[in-house]
């Protein structure tokens, strides 16, 4: 029989400064009626991203739309269809949608139809949420599309220790980079950093200026940034790149919250005397490199050439507590939040 209700995680009120536990619900609530073309999916694994802080506040996003409150969250999911309603998604097909911070949801087949379907054979399923998923391919994109990366370029990735960071790293690396430095928040995370996912060095921005640790780590300068942070550590990447250096502008988490961080804008100055480029992107502009994206890092997982480490919570109810130990840095890597087995035991 299908199920009328599912449990899903609601947004009580908007927080008033950082997030609290408090600010979020996990309550029943109706599933729609399965229409034709429609989809009944399980949830089994769902991803909990940085970019969901800013939903969290009222300000206009350009490039998603803000959480409710007295409604339901949403985000990157994976699951398997238990009900189809469309024939060329059948029952027991994993697939990913945007329908997570819930226990099961009815979708439409096309929103999952091509390129939501996922193959478990070929990679285990967190690794479609990470690796493979959504955070892998951003940091694809912006190495490859944004920063232009060339062999023999040397790559300062902030925020290193987080899904997007462990991931740029490693590609960097493949990529060609010569040296790849890093930040991150405490020793242990800078010390994974060199010993797990390919960094030549890592420097704890909590122990030290990061423009003090470039200057240190990387004395002749850097050509790439990846920026996931913003603030002081954008600020000493412009002085740290060299004449022609690229800047990838993938998100600024130091701009949220109530404690936000700035730099001076006089920074930028450094951008007119060095030539520097700068740009900002959102991944779903470049759905034309996914299929490139996939292939690639495919193969690099299935010859043992990169490293995928996912955080990983239990239980629907653990979702919100997941959500804030990411936004203190509690995370290696991708962090999850699991909702049920699958038949390949993932």
């Amino acid at each position: 029989m299908t199920p009328r209700t599912t449990r899903v995680v609601c947004l009580v009120r908007r927080p008033d400064g950082e997030p609290l536990p408090g600010d979020f619900a996990v309550e029943e609530r109706p599933l729609p009626p399965l229409e034709v073309g429609q989809l009944l999916v399980r949830n089994l694994y769902m991803s909990v991203d940085p970019s969901m802080r800013g939903r969290l506040e009222s300000t206009e996003k350009h490039y998603t739309h803000n959480f409710t409150p007295g409604s339901p969250l949403d985000g990157r999911a994976l699951g398997v269809v238990e009900e189809s309603r469309h024939a060329s998604v059948p029952s027991g097909t994993y697939v990913r949608h945007q329908l997570g911070w819930r226990e099961r949801a009815v979708l439409d087949a096309a929103a999952v139809d091509g390129a939501g379907r996922i193959d478990p054979e070929l990679a285990p399923l967190p690794t479609w949420l990470g690796l493979l998923g959504q955070t892998g391919f951003t940091a694809y994109v912006g190495l490859t599309r944004i920063a232009r990366l060339r062999p023999g370029d040397t790559v300062f990735v902030s925020a290193a220790a987080g899904a997007v960071g462990t991931a740029a790293g490693q590609f960097a690396r493949l990529l060609g980079a010569d040296r790849v430095i890093g930040t991150a928040g405490g020793p242990d995370k800078c010390a994974l950093l060199v010993k797990e996912f390919g960094y030549d060095a890592a420097a704890d921005y909590r122990a030290e200026p990061v423009r003090d640790a470039l200057a240190r780590l990387v004395p002749d300068g850097i050509d790439v940034y990846f920026d996931n942070v913003g603030g002081e550590q954008l600020a000493a990447a412009l002085h740290a790149l060299r004449p022609g250096g690229r800047v990838a502008l993938c998100g600024m988490m130091s701009q949220f919250g109530g404690d936000r961080r700035t730099a001076d804008i006089n920074q930028l100055i450094q951008a007119v005397l060095k030539r520097l480029t700068l740009c900002g992107f959102i991944v779903r502009d470049h759905e034309d490199l996914r299929p490139e994206f996939e292939q690639r890092v495919a193969g690099w997982l299935a010859e043992g050439r990169l490293t995928a480490r996912e955080t990983v919570a239990d239980g629907l109810e653990n979702a919100a507590g997941a959500l804030l130990s990411l936004l203190g840095g509690g995370n290696v890597g991708k962090m999850l939040v699991r909702l049920g087995e699958s038949a390949h035991g993932s």
